[in-house]
């Protein structure tokens, strides 16, 4: 092991290289404190270069690489296991932004460029990149793109598979994949960059990415609108894609229990409006085009025609930045204060827009019954089918404990009602280790066998990320 450590440390030099447990200890933890880990060494590379060089002595020396951009996921995707035979790679020393071009809509930046930081470069060239998440002021342009990350929105912009034009990626033998070139036909068979898009660095190491860009907000209005159902929404939902789809930028519901959750644990939060409703959606309407009517004067109109239509009880719109970030700051502010308010077991699941609305309503109480001790709140990315399913324990528990017994009967019940209503146990947060063993069991032969063989062909030595994704073959799949 002294050689080939000392030939990594060589590669990267002090500046990249710390074998200090308490240097470590930051990173071997995931975001949400579920999965500890300990490595060899931490590594940071400095370039592309580095990175596969590093690759190419752990390929010779079958040396386990654990790559990890901000740390920021939610289902242990970046953390090594026990054992302590891994090296951590982290990207983070890389994050320089290669270019922008405003006039062609890209942007070519590193692995390790914080999402906060590439949108106020783009911002002061008149662009941005359309999307964002809570976690954007520790998320990498490479995570993003190895956990295909979502967002809120994915309603007009898609997720990162529509938002990425090219890669540069180091393979499991130490290659680099050259693939920056944004080719909008490209017929040279199968497509790398897709099986790296999502892959969570179980194919290769995103090292850079061709980004496509949408000139900056000229404005923009948010509004908080209070209704009686799901099913409600999801009628104006459809009203407002109908009227102005181009314009419709987000589109989030919440329950009366997430926005009351947040009023009482997140200081400076206030109700919207006058009075509590059953359910709430967030609204947000665009403008990037000079020639576009103000977003206001288009939210403005659409509300009034919602009140005819009685697809709405109550409205308010934010007449100004201040309000808007308000109103969003509730909506990204759920989970810390679902967090604060007790041990839940949250549940990233996607169904087809359509049966959202009915999964919600019929759902939720299903699982109150079956597990008469829990309360269920849904929320989040209705107008892409994806919303976050948490079901919360009692106040009077040991969370910790609490979440171990019942992860193992609440999660798989949660996910067969998801299936059964032909959707997916992970809408954006990927699969990680955390659902190694739901994957293996609701997925088919075909899709298993598929994944296993593309893991096999790519990664014969099992190098890259092993143990999280692709289940082990062991693991019986549904026929």
């Amino acid at each position: 092991m002294k050689n080939w450590l000392s030939q990594m440390k060589k590669v990267v030099g002090t500046k990249g290289f710390t074998d200090s447990p308490d240097e470590m200890q930051p990173w071997l933890t995931d975001w949400r404190g579920r999965y500890t880990g300990n490595a060899i060494a931490m590594i940071s590379p400095g370039s592309t270069e580095q990175v596969s060089e590093i690759v190419k002595i752990a390929h010779q020396n079958k040396v386990t690489l654990v790559p990890q951009g901000g740390n920021s996921g939610m289902v242990g995707g970046a953390t090594p296991d026990e054992s302590g035979q891994a090296i951590l790679l982290s990207l983070r020393r890389m994050n320089n932004i290669r270019e922008i071009d405003a006039q062609d809509g890209l942007a070519i930046c590193d692995a390790g460029v914080i999402l906060q930081n590439f949108h106020e470069a783009l911002d002061r060239q008149g662009q941005r990149f359309p999307l964002t998440l809570g976690g954007k002021g520790s998320a990498t342009i490479g995570g993003l793109v190895s956990t295909n990350a979502g967002g809120t929105q994915v309603l007009r912009h898609g997720t990162m598979r529509a938002l990425v034009a090219g890669l540069e990626a180091v393979l499991p033998d130490g290659s680099i994949y050259h693939g920056l070139s944004a080719l909008k036909k490209d017929n040279r068979g199968y497509d790398l960059k897709q099986l790296l898009i999502g892959g969570e660095g179980t194919l290769g190491i995103v090292t850079a990415a061709t980004v496509k860009t949408v000139p900056a907000l000229l404005d923009r209005c948010v509004a908080w609108v209070g209704l009686a159902s799901p099913q409600r929404a999801y009628k104006m939902l459809k009203f407002l894609d109908a009227k102005e789809g181009r314009a419709l930028e987000g589109f989030e519901i919440v329950p009366k229990s997430c926005l009351q959750s947040v009023l009482e644990h997140i200081p400076g939060t206030r109700n919207p409006l006058d009075k509590f409703h059953e359910w709430n959606v967030l609204v947000e309407i665009v403008r990037d085009c000079p020639d576009a009517p103000a977003a206001q004067k288009v939210m403005e109109k659409l509300l009034e025609e919602a009140f005819e239509n009685e697809l709405a009880d109550d409205a308010i719109i934010g007449t100004n930045e201040t309000q808007a970030e308000q109103f969003w700051k509730i909506r990204d502010s759920i989970a810390e204060a679902e967090r604060a308010s007790g041990p839940a077991l949250q549940h990233d699941i996607s169904v087809p827009v359509s049966r959202m609305a009915d999964f919600i309503t019929d759902a939720g109480p299903d699982i109150e019954r079956i597990f008469p001790d829990t309360k269920v709140a849904a929320f989040g990315h209705l107008g892409d089918g994806n919303v976050h399913f948490h079901v919360k324990g009692p106040d009077d528990v040991d969370p910790q404990k609490w979440m171990e017994e019942n992860a193992k009967i609440i999660t798989p019940t949660v996910h067969d009602l998801v299936m059964a209503a032909g959707g997916s146990i992970s809408a954006e947060h990927g699969i990680g280790q955390n659902k190694l063993d739901e994957l293996a069991r609701l997925s088919n032969n075909a899709q298993m066998n598929a994944l296993r063989s593309i893991k096999s062909a790519l990664d014969p030595n099992s190098i890259m990320n092993p143990g999280k994704l692709v289940p082990l073959a062991s693991k019986e799949p549904a026929s």
